[in-house]
């Protein structure tokens, strides 16, 4: 039998009905052959049809196959050992360019290769970035598979370079299919159909996202920005469907209220500071009045750490039964009592509340590292299910001002320093939590 035969006969049985006698090892097995040969092939033309091919028979796996597979991907396309061990030895004892080039090429995983040679096919690029998907959520039972990430995200985060990216404005113009995905992937403030789109791609409004030539119909992230006469407080004014439309020549506020990454399997690859200044400087051409470039985002993590500093703080255990009361905030008295420590706890928890030296809350980690100062918490300025869930009720706004960006960014990454209002200053100040799930080093600029 040719190869090719071969390579024909194994694709028919990958592609054939599931035979529930059939094991879900034995189908990932045919899938990593495949693989293997397409690493032997040398010709392009003949390694290209062979790249489709693979691509065909691991989109026919059954659901059981795909974990499997990935468990393959990592045993059998990893570094040889041996090889680097010699290549380190030769390299130890000459430090040569050479010698440097047969280390590398020896520490390069078979694996990279092979994503290189499939990605030649129509569509493989997709198919990576949901392959890297599937291996992220796999990653927390299945260590394992660290590698197999570190490639794929080795080489999207090549193949992503902002110099492949474009930045497209969404308008009620854009074509359906992706509209349809705005409204899937709305990861902050859920659109509610058309109408609700649509008036969020209105004249007061504008919306921006990042495209790549492989993915043309798919946004990579999206950014939705209100045009206002102030800095914005509260969010239902800004997604109110039956809002009138203001002139946006009047606004001197541009209002990011929305960032969304789309992709799952491009987690880790930055897009999201890129796409803020260029939207920033987009919007200053076209509005020049704009004075203001701020963020209304949302507080992830506050609630879940108020849960944690209950257990070290009586004085925050005490607020959660009436956190736990689904409409606590439409009770006046309540809402008076609460404001101000919630407030402070709110100022200390973004302040204060680290992962490792970093803040804890992942907006925030985004905003101040791109340069933004942390400039006004806002009560109960989201008063939606999701919005009480995550930070109870609160709102803050990043700022960014052009002339400062840099400095900020440069503190931050630096020196952990925050750039932040003396207002949060004073509530943080404010605020006596002590705890082992905090950590009591103010961190903010002075």
């Amino acid at each position: 039998m040719t190869t090719r035969n071969f390579l024909k006969d194994l694709i028919s049985k990958v592609a054939a009905p599931v035979d529930p006698n059939r094991g879900a090892r034995r189908r990932a097995g045919e899938v990593a052959a495949l693989c293997h040969a397409l690493m032997s092939e040398r010709g392009e033309v003949s390694g290209a049809a062979l790249a489709r091919d693979v691509l065909a028979a691991y989109s026919a796996l059954p659901a059981n196959a795909h974990t499997p597979f990935l468990h393959l991907l990592a045993a059998e396309f990893s570094p040889d050992a041996a090889a680097i061990d010699r290549a380190a030895a030769a390299f130890a004892g000459g430090r040569s360019p050479q010698l440097l080039i047969k280390l590398q090429q020896a520490v390069e995983s078979p694996r990279q290769e092979l994503f290189r040679r499939l990605n030649v096919a129509p569509g493989a690029t997709a198919v990576l970035v949901d392959l890297r998907r599937r291996v992220l959520r796999e990653l927390r039972n299945s260590p394992q598979l660290a590698s197999v990430d570190a490639d794929l995200a080795h080489l999207l985060a090549s193949w992503f370079n902002r110099g492949f990216l474009k930045l497209e404005r969404i308008d009620w113009r854009t074509p359906a299919i992706v509209l349809e995905k705005l409204i899937t992937y709305e990861a902050v403030h859920e659109i509610a159909g058309w109408k609700d789109l649509r008036r969020r791609l209105a004249a007061d409004r504008r919306c921006f996202g990042f495209f790549h030539p492989a993915l043309p119909d798919e946004p990579l992230i999206f950014i939705e920005v209100a045009l206002t006469d102030r800095i914005s407080d509260a969010v239902p004014p800004l997604l109110d469907q039956d809002a009138p439309v203001a002139d946006p020549t009047r606004a001197d506020s541009a209002i990011f209220y929305s960032i969304t990454n789309c992709q799952e399997g491009l987690r880790g690859v930055s897009f999201g500071n890129m796409l803020i200044k260029q939207v920033v400087e987009q919007l200053s051409r076209e509005f020049p009045r704009l004075k203001n470039y701020a963020t209304l985002s949302p507080i992830p993590g506050f609630r879940a750490w108020l849960d944690l500093a209950a257990r070290d703080n009586e004085a925050v255990a005490t607020l959660l039964p009436a956190l736990k009361n689904r409409d606590w905030q439409q009770d006046a008295a309540m809402t008076a009592t609460m404001r101000d420590k919630l407030m402070q706890l709110c100022a200390h928890y973004l302040l204060r509340a680290k992962k490792d030296s970093a803040p804890l809350d992942a907006v925030s980690r985004f905003h101040l590292g791109n340069g933004a100062r942390l400039e006004r918490l806002n009560w109960l300025a989201d008063t939606s299910p999701a919005g009480m869930q995550r930070s109870a009720g609160m709102m803050v706004n990043y700022v960014y001002r052009l002339d400062e960006v840099e400095a900020n960014h440069e503190a931050f990454v630096r020196e952990g320093s925050i750039a932040t209002s003396h207002a949060i200053k004073k509530l943080a100040r404010d605020c006596d939590l002590t705890g082992r799930h905090t950590v009591a080093r103010n961190t903010d600029a002075n």
